[in-house]
């Protein structure tokens, strides 16, 4: 028997790359039932990341969402879940009549997850876009440098996973929170920009009271001090 905090809630994770299938796989490893929809022969968006790690733990269920029964199909387990993540750029689930309108009206206790990079507004939303775009315009990956060279490209962790799939996942939790106790569900809308700028919290304080200097590798934390820095 499945067991964990999240034991007896089913989600609906959307194929998609970045924060969206390590999402799934924590809410998996908590303890929820997810239901992952892959595209017709097997396909990934992520084709060449192993199952046995980051997409462990799922039900893998086979839909064309070109087809009018098959997107059938997909609004009858929104039905009977308790929420849906999708990573797809603004306007796409609308346009397949599957967003958030159409699937709160199906089920209005359930909790519509989506993440972007940009937000599902403004005038970047349908800019193509990675981690690294994410965290330069928040200021990010200017601070992660040492004096007098490029910025350190810190993988895809702080825009993709920790400004991305965090926030997401602690805004599903929470809203399956409340959707247990008033019974209404509601939209989790996660942008990887908002979340990189909320984890820039300490920095930005630091230097409303002028303990930080905007210069990398000149601050307590960013590889100045002697005692907080890497050795070879």
């Amino acid at each position: 028997m499945p067991s964990g905090p999240l034991s007896g809630l089913r989600l609906i994770e959307m194929d998609a790359i970045g924060p969206v299938p390590l999402c799934g796989m924590i809410l998996s490893g908590l303890g929820a039932e997810i239901i992952r929809i892959v595209r017709p022969g097997g396909q990934s968006a992520w084709s060449d990341v192993g199952e046995a790690v980051l997409l462990r733990g799922r039900m893998n269920v086979t839909l064309d969402l070109k087809s009018e029964a098959d997107r059938g199909t997909l609004l009858q387990l929104v039905e009977q879940a308790d929420g849906l993540i999708e990573g797809g750029r603004p306007g796409v689930m609308e346009r397949l009549g599957l967003g958030p309108d159409e699937c709160l009206a199906r089920n209005p206790r359930m909790v519509y997850g989506r993440v972007t990079g940009w937000g599902q507004n403004g005038p970047l939303r349908l800019m193509a876009g990675h981690d690294i775009n994410y965290i330069a315009m928040t200021g990010a990956l200017h601070a992660i440098a040492q004096k007098g060279q490029a910025p350190t490209v810190p993988l895809n962790l702080v825009g993709d996973y920790a400004g991305g799939t965090m926030f997401l996942a602690l805004g599903i939790v929470s809203a399956l929170l409340s959707a247990k106790s008033t019974g209404k569900g509601q939209v989790v809308d996660a942008a990887m920009v908002d979340g990189v700028a909320n984890l820039l919290s300490l920095f930005h304080a630091y230097l409303s009271t002028d303990s930080w200097h905007d210069q990398p590798a000149s601050n307590l934390l960013d590889g100045a001090a002697p005692f907080y820095r890497c050795y070879t």
